[in-house]
């Protein structure tokens, strides 16, 4: 329907009610902190999620740095068993060095007491070693067999140093110096 205005004055306005802001204020409260709430949980839950993503790549970083030393381990056992076995050949070398007598000064010696014998031929020699300490003849007897020569043969038994007396001095064993050497019998001669 339309009204006309017949007056010429224009009609007051009504007078608006005031809106009622005390049932809406606990609204906007409730709003505001579930806004802060959620808010408050986002970073929560960002922050911790970096903390399992940091913890994670540090997981898989000594994981790898555990693979990568294991494999260093199995190298050094294997070196460990080649030092092993490289100084037991090194040891063994040196026992050898330390045991090994001087072949040729025996051989010196027997040359020196055979030239200076007129009538002395060396037939064999069992043993080769240095010096030799209590020298025990064990059998000498003459030999029957060739009758055109006069012919000895003898066993000679001695203890072996490995390092000879210098000249002039009394024999001393070293302190290092392996036991001495059960008694050799030395080769039978021929004396004619």
């Amino acid at each position: 329907m339309i009204r006309i205005n017949l007056l010429g004055q224009t009609r007051p306005k009504a007078a608006r009610r005031p809106a009622d802001t005390g049932a809406a204020l606990p609204v906007v409260f409730i709003g505001a902190g579930v806004l802060l709430g959620g808010l408050f949980l986002f970073y929560f839950y960002h922050s911790w999620q970096a903390q399992l993503n940091d913890e994670t790549k540090r997981i898989q970083t000594l994981q790898s740095q555990k693979t990568e030393l294991e494999q260093v381990k199995q190298q050094v056992e294997l070196f460990e068993k080649q030092k092993q076995v490289l100084q037991q050949r090194v040891t063994t070398i040196e026992q050898l060095q330390h045991d090994r007598t001087g072949g040729q000064e025996l051989l010196d010696q027997v040359a020196n007491t055979v030239s200076r014998a007129e009538n002395l031929w060396l037939t064999s020699m069992t043993k080769r070693s240095g010096y030799f300490q209590k020298i025990e003849i064990k059998e000498a007897k003459q030999d029957d067999k060739n009758t055109a020569i006069q012919t000895f043969i003898f066993t000679i038994n001695a203890e072996i140093t490995p390092s000879g007396p210098a000249a002039g001095t009394p024999q001393t064993k070293p302190a290092n110096a392996p036991s001495p050497a059960t008694p050799n019998p030395a080769a039978p001669a021929k004396k004619g």
